[in-house]
């Protein structure tokens, strides 16, 4: 009787031990998301939780949160289903000018979307992100920032030229995606 009980006590401490190895689990991950969200709302000023909830079911990191500012270039770059050279020179030097350093984190991410086309999320979480920044801005410094967007964003799709890189005109691919952006901003 005696190895019964012993055996039941060993069973009960199993369950128990492998129920308490859940709920640890699950605590460290609540942790690790609060962290996350408030890092997010530290790295981007934005204190509306369903935006930093939204970034945060986006996978965006508080580490490649600047990488975001690059989306709208890179999304106007491969409106037509390809980044030829001169769009691609015209995304880095435009990084470049926004102060993206060659030996970064958010340039090797660049260089990567330049050869990859990115997932439609990185859209969407930049949508959010710039509709967070937004609850934070003037009317005169959002319209200063759709400005330096939407003038960045077209000196993208003018690089390769319109259609078949004949003429100056922005193909009807790139005017969708300038169109989506500014509607952000709204």
């Amino acid at each position: 009787m005696k190895i019964n009980e012993n055996m039941a006590e060993t069973l009960d401490d199993l369950f128990f031990k492998k129920e308490d190895e859940k709920l640890i689990k699950h605590l460290k991950a609540m942790k690790k998301l609060k962290e996350t969200k408030e890092a997010l709302s530290d790295v981007s000023g934005i204190r509306n939780d369903h935006i930093i909830d939204k970034l945060v079911e986006l996978n965006v990191r508080p580490e490649t949160l600047a990488s975001l500012s690059l989306i709208p270039l890179v999304e106007v770059a491969w409106a037509d289903g390809n980044v030829d050279d001169k769009e691609k020179e015209a995304v880095l030097s435009s990084a470049h000018k926004m102060g993206f350093k060659k030996d970064s984190a958010d340039y090797d991410i660049l260089a990567q979307w330049m050869t990859h086309k990115p997932s439609k999320d990185l859209i969407t979480a930049w949508v959010h992100y710039i509709q967070g920044l937004c609850e934070k801005l003037t009317e005169s410094e959002k319209a200063d920032l759709k400005k330096e967007l939407i003038d960045n964003t077209k000196t993208i799709a003018l690089a390769s030229g319109g259609f078949l890189g004949l003429g100056n005109k922005i193909s009807k691919a790139e005017a969708d995606i300038l169109s989506q952006l500014e509607k952000a901003f709204k």
